[in-house]
């Protein structure tokens, strides 16, 4: 799985317009969205994205530096995806990203903490970490190639969801974005050499068409898992909340958020595996 697919799937294309904050907003602003991240789950969630980050930590030990890195590499790794570091970092910008008009938080409060807002986001979470076993993830790409070759309803249903909510494109971009961080951290240490920094970005580049293809793939598979036990009517409805200006607000300031804390974390990570490469202390 891509590094950097680490929102709610829930993405839209355009960042929202910036607003001019008054002080005497700011504490209304904060509150409406604090209590929001708690409507989202968004501790649950982070612990579960907390797994993932270890869990690739581990993977780039084994493929970059099967003789090293060792346990400062594992603190280090831990370190960066520290769930009170990244909520702190997410919480401002999500706040920042929805900007200072409380009616449209509240709006988007009601939606999740509805009963079937809640029952959602719960099986998202609960997918991510069913995605953790990679048997369990290779089943569910098997399952949504199955329901394709059927022309099972739902995959159509899914499809427009992702097209609402421009998951592709958006994680796609996401991809690219940490990706380039990562080297771009790397080559901070000096490890490439004289790399110039239009080479790294093309290579990132043509990694496109590859990344376009697998989160395709992931996203039917997640998707699929996840919503499978929502009847036809309240996928429906979740797909008219993400169409509406609410659900469009939401999506880009998630994406948007989470943009800002993973591309940092990509870059550090990046930065501490060109120094455990060169045998340096982290």
């Amino acid at each position: 799985m891509p590094l950097t697919r680490l929102a709610l799937v829930l993405l839209l294309a355009v960042a929202p317009p910036a607003f001019a904050q008054t002080t005497a907003e700011a504490p209304v602003v904060e509150a409406s969205v604090d209590h929001l991240g708690e409507v989202l789950q968004l501790d649950a969630l982070f612990q579960v994205l907390r797994e993932e980050g270890l869990a690739h930590g581990g993977t780039l030990k084994t493929d970059m530096f099967p003789a090293g890195g060792g346990e400062d590499w594992d603190a280090t790794v831990s370190r960066i995806y520290d769930v009170a570091r990244l909520r702190t970092a997410f919480a401002a910008a999500l706040q920042t990203s929805l900007g200072p008009e409380p009616g449209a938080v509240a709006e988007i409060t009601d939606f999740f903490a509805s009963d079937l807002g809640q029952r959602i986001l719960g099986l998202e979470i609960e997918a991510r970490r069913a995605f953790l076993d990679t048997a369990t993830e290779e089943a569910a790409q098997v399952a949504a190639d199955d329901a394709a070759a059927a022309k099972d309803p739902r995959v159509a249903q899914l499809r427009r969801m992702i097209e609402a909510a421009d998951l592709l494109e958006m994680n796609v971009a996401g991809t690219l974005s940490g990706n380039l961080a990562f080297m771009t951290g790397m080559a901070s240490t000096g490890v490439y050499g004289a790399v110039p920094d239009d080479q790294i970005l093309s290579d990132v580049w043509g990694q496109e068409d590859q990344i376009r293809a697998d989160t395709s793939t992931w996203l039917y598979s997640y998707l699929g898992l996840a919503y499978s036990p929502l009847t036809e009517a309240e996928m429906e409805s979740y797909i008219r909340f993400w169409k509406s200006p609410a659900g469009q607000r939401l999506n880009a300031a998630l994406f948007s958020a989470f943009d800002t804390v993973f591309r940092d974390i990509s870059f550090e990570l990046g930065r501490a595996a060109g120094t455990a490469i060169q045998g340096r202390d982290i």
